[in-house]
């Protein structure tokens, strides 16, 4: 997707009041945190409004998007659901507005809602899971990184604490933590916790710069053929944000 242009779900339908949406949404769905811990949002939930963008990248991917037999109302499964495990849904009218997006946003709704009764069946969620490899770490594959790449491309990503300090200082820094998070995935493979990017599953490791057991940054790991590559390393907001769109995140280390 080009950067200038609109994620697909704002291609699809035009989202009055969507921030208000979301509210509802928090609201309706089994209690979970939304907020960033560590970076400031220039707009409240922004983990939830990632969450809804990206799923219906996916649900588009999948062709998951269902339409009422008269072709005036669409849904598509959010993959949440409340606190008595009923499945909530997007839901859309026709748009009726010339000459802009399809469809209208409703709002969002439970598998129960009277409104549902218009489709004849109801789609399910987006999946993930194609490779289940993927989903776990390999500690007899090499894990190759390019540190002084991760300085240079993600030196904005690092804590404050670290903007006086050299790239070899910090190359230094990285080097032990790497060798920590592979220790620490070795005892405990849930330590390497799964996020969807750009169509494939990667990998977060905690990188640990200051303290052994908390994480500063969270490293990017694809798999190759015969080895792990390091893409990137995130912020934990930014890795959270991302890892939760396959799941609630149980593990401790990304919040």
């Amino acid at each position: 997707m080009n950067e200038h242009s609109l994620p697909p779900i704002k291609e699809f339908a035009f989202l009055p009041d969507f921030a208000d949406h979301l509210v509802e949404l928090e609201e309706l769905a089994e209690h979970e945190d939304w907020e960033y811990r560590y970076t400031k949002s220039d707009f409240p939930r922004p983990i939830l409004y990632a969450y809804i963008i990206h799923t219906f990248n996916r649900i588009e991917e999948e062709g998951k998007i269902a339409f009422a037999a008269d072709d005036l109302a669409a849904c598509f499964n959010t993959g949440l659901v409340t606190e008595q495990q009923e499945p909530i849904f997007a839901l859309f009218d026709e748009n009726k507005i010339p000459e802009r997006q399809p469809w209208y946003f409703q709002g969002f709704v439970r598998k129960g809602d009277v409104r549902m009764t218009r489709f004849s069946e109801l789609p399910e969620m987006a999946n993930y899971i194609e490779c289940a490899e993927d989903f776990v770490f390999n500690p007899a594959m090499e894990l190759r990184r390019n540190a002084e790449h991760l300085i240079a491309e993600n030196r904005e990503r690092f804590p404050d604490d670290f903007a006086n300090y050299g790239s070899f200082q910090l190359q230094n820094l990285l080097s032990g933590a790497f060798e920590n998070a592979v220790q620490r995935v070795c005892r405990n493979y849930r330590i390497a916790v799964p996020q969807y990017h750009r169509g494939r599953v990667q990998l977060l490791l905690p990188l640990c710069l200051r303290h052994p057991c908390e994480p500063d940054l969270a490293a990017v790991i694809e798999r190759m053929d015969e080895y792990y590559r390091v893409a990137t390393c995130l912020t934990l907001d930014q890795a959270y944000s991302n890892a939760r769109l396959l799941g609630r995140v149980d593990e401790i280390w990304l919040r």
